[in-house]
Formats: structure tokens, C-alpha cells, sequence
């Protein structure tokens, strides 16, 4: 039974994904709102997103706001012998930093950002649960949107221990990445400074010839009518 739209979405998306990846296992996806971090039973192993992107809405005060540092903790386990597989998810809240309530909220995700975070889930899975390689897991962090800086003393996974809010060494090797070809693609400024000086000498040498020409037809006007 779904309690929210956002889980509602989040078991749509995983059902029809593990349905394409593994077509023969059944798997069930629980919200469990209690979920520790490294507290695992026997066989179950965890992921944990450190950065997904998400929107939150204050229940007191309306306030909302958008954090590219939403924590959400995984713990699967897979009976191979039942063919059968469960993922327990929690996903973690924050404080409204206006109102000072202490009452924490839910995120409410996109479609597209849920999709990517369940691709990220299934590559755990697949590494964790079938010793298969599950393939490039989806960086979150980059590109997203962000009210500013992380805010620990109102996260809920901080509060629990989970540093999280610092980018990973991948995380910065892949934007610096992504900037050099960027910086790449755009031209220089002397480059820039020699394109227009290059243009502005056509110009001027398209201006004369077009002189030239009106100049030879009055000349030779003036030549017919003598």
C-alpha cells in the first residue's frame, strides 16, 4: 500500500525496472521508516545514496526548498533458493530552517530523478546479491539545482552519524572532467579576438570592392553620355 505519491512512484519505477532485469526473481520494495545504517541481518547486505536530488515542503510554515543531499539507505536481501528478493528503503528527512519546528519533512522526488537513483539501486543489487557486474552508477550531485549550502544540524541523516554532504573524489574528478572538455569547446579569448579582427577586415575589404564597383559604373555613365 503506497502512503504517498513519491512511494507510489519509487515502487512503480522499481517494479517495472526489475522486471527487465531480472524477469525470473520476484522482489518486493518496503518503505521502512526505522532502517539503521550497518545494522544488517545475516545476508542482507546495503546501499546507501548520498546525494540525490529532492524537493521538501514545510508542514508547519509552507516553506519550501530544494536539496541536492538527500540520503537514502537500501537494505537487500536475496533468497536464492525462493528465487524471491526484498529492498527495504528509507529515505531521510530535513528541518524547515525558517519556522525552527521540529517536525521533520518528507522529499518529494521527480519521475526522472527517481528513475536514475532506482538504476543506481539495481546496480548495488546486481554487484551485492548476484555477483554480476552491475555496470556505471549515476553521479546525482552535478548540474542539480541547490538552495546553497548543506545544513547539517538540519538533516536527519547527519544527525544519525552520516556525514554525507561532501562531495566524493569520483564525484570531483568527473566535474573537473566535464569542465576541461567544456573549456575545451569554447574558444579562447586571443581566439575570440582574432575571429573578430578577421571579420571586421572582410568587412572592410567587401565595403571597398563594392565601392570600387559603383565607382567604375558612374565613371562609365559619365563616359556614355559625353
Amino acid at each position: 500500500m503506497c502512503t504517498s505519491l513519491t512511494t507510489c512512484e519509487w515502487k512503480k519505477v522499481f517494479y517495472e525496472k526489475m522486471e527487465v532485469a531480472k524477469p525470473a526473481d520476484s522482489w518486493e520494495l518496503i518503505i521502512d521508516p526505522n532502517l539503521k545504517p550497518n545494522e544488517l541481518a545475516p545476508g542482507w547486505k546495503q546501499y546507501l545514496e548520498q546525494h540525490a536530488s529532492g524537493r521538501f515542503h514545510c508542514s508547519w510554515c509552507w516553506h519550501t526548498w530544494q536539496s541536492a543531499h538527500v540520503v537514502i539507505l537500501f537494505h537487500m536481501y536475496l533468497d536464492r533458493a525462493q528465487r524471491a528478493g526484498s529492498v527495504r528503503m528509507r529515505v531521510f528527512k530535513q528541518l524547515c530552517h525558517e519556522c525552527g519546528t521540529a517536525r521533520l519533512d518528507e522529499s518529494s522526488m521527480l519521475e526522472e530523478n527517481i528513475e536514475g537513483l532506482v538504476d543506481n539501486l539495481i546496480t548495488s543489487l546486481r554487484e551485492q546479491c548476484y555477483d554480476e557486474d552491475g555496470g556505471q552508477y549515476r553521479i546525482h550531485v552535478a548540474g542539480r539545482p541547490d538552495a546553497g549550502p548543506h545544513r547539517p544540524e538540519f538533516c536527519e541523516a547527519c544527525q544519525e552519524g552520516i556525514a554525507h554532504w561532501k562531495p566524493s573524489e569520483k564525484l570531483l574528478e568527473d566535474e573537473a572532467s566535464t569542465y576541461a572538455i567544456s573549456g575545451a569547446s569554447r574558444p579562447s579569448a586571443q581566439d575570440a579576438a582574432g575571429y573578430s579582427f578577421l571579420s571586421l577586415r572582410w568587412c572592410l575589404v567587401w565595403a571597398s570592392v563594392c565601392l570600387l564597383l559603383v565607382y567604375l559604373q558612374l565613371s562609365f555613365r559619365g563616359s556614355a553620355l559625353l
